[in-house]
């Protein structure tokens, strides 16, 4: 595949193309690429061409998005559940973006390096990963191990496979260290409901202070916390932040995991993309 049928494919699944296809039932990048890849179209249901598209993906284009997806199925869906484990992603932390966040009784941030990143900012992404979480993993693929291996060997750092056969494989187990944790970093990942309500929990009430004040007053109060115990509040609020129609969102096709999941439907858009996938393709 060239350069520019790759850049239409990391177009492919996006919120916004979905977006467009469920409010005014066209989008360009998805029409375009329909015809571009797929074969007697007419006939076919939107659900059964997103199917074919991922599959020309699995075999030719693993992007972000196929990683991603991989992690959401493969790591929240099968090993974990919806109940008790939240994911979250391209968080900002320092200067970087997580990728993929899972937190349940401990957190783990996944860096996803596909067969098309270099390891150029690898560095200095896990030096910011550690500043506000304790686990940390690189996912890549087979080629790549061997060169990932030697960078991490020293490191508490772990090591997920995205193999040819589209499985994961746990290659190195990532330990906890705390060493690097940063009260500022982690507050900043916090919404003012969030550190708000861990102030009240330790504390018992919030500061009554001016507007302008009342950020930087909270974060003393937060930093003033030992550290241990503010890492855990913040997890429990980090965790509430996913709250999933689980019924609706169990008959979301596998192609569409990660994008539903982050979509935040409610139960009327679970319906309409329902309508959406069953229909016939149109454009």
């Amino acid at each position: 595949m060239n350069s520019s049928n790759n850049i239409i494919l990391n177009r492919f699944f996006t919120r916004n193309t979905f977006a467009d296809l469920l409010t005014e039932n066209f989008n360009r990048t998805y029409v375009e690429v329909i015809n571009r890849y797929i074969n007697d179209i007419e006939t076919k249901s939107n659900r059964i061409l997103i199917s074919e598209i991922y599959k020309i993906m699995t075999y030719n284009y693993r992007n972000e998005y196929f990683y991603k997806n991989t992690l959401l199925n493969k790591l929240l869906l099968a090993k974990h559940s919806l109940k008790t484990t939240t994911a979250l992603t391209e968080m900002p932390i320092g200067k970087s973006k997580a990728d993929f966040i899972l937190i349940n009784g401990k957190a783990v941030v996944y860096e996803i390096k596909t067969e098309l990143d270099s390891f150029e900012r690898l560095e200095n992404q896990l030096s910011d990963y550690y500043k506000a979480f304790d686990h940390v993993c690189v996912v890549t693929c087979e080629d790549n191990f061997d060169k990932l291996d030697d960078l991490l060997n020293n490191s508490p750092v772990g090591i997920y496979i995205l193999t040819k056969r589209n499985t994961l494989s746990l290659r190195k187990e990532p330990s906890k260290d705390d060493s690097r944790l940063d009260s500022k970093i982690m507050f900043k990942l916090l919404r003012k409901a969030e550190f708000e309500n861990i102030i009240k929990i330790h504390y018992g009430e919030i500061p009554v202070v001016s507007q302008v004040n009342h950020y930087n007053q909270c974060y003393k109060l937060f930093k003033n916390i030992h550290l241990e115990k503010s890492y855990y509040y913040m997890l429990n609020e980090l965790k509430k932040r996913t709250n999933i129609e689980i019924e609706e969102y169990k008959n979301i096709p596998y192609e569409l995991k990660f994008l539903a999941y982050f979509a935040k439907f409610k139960k009327g858009e679970y319906q309409q993309l329902n309508l959406f996938l069953n229909n016939e393709f149109g454009g």
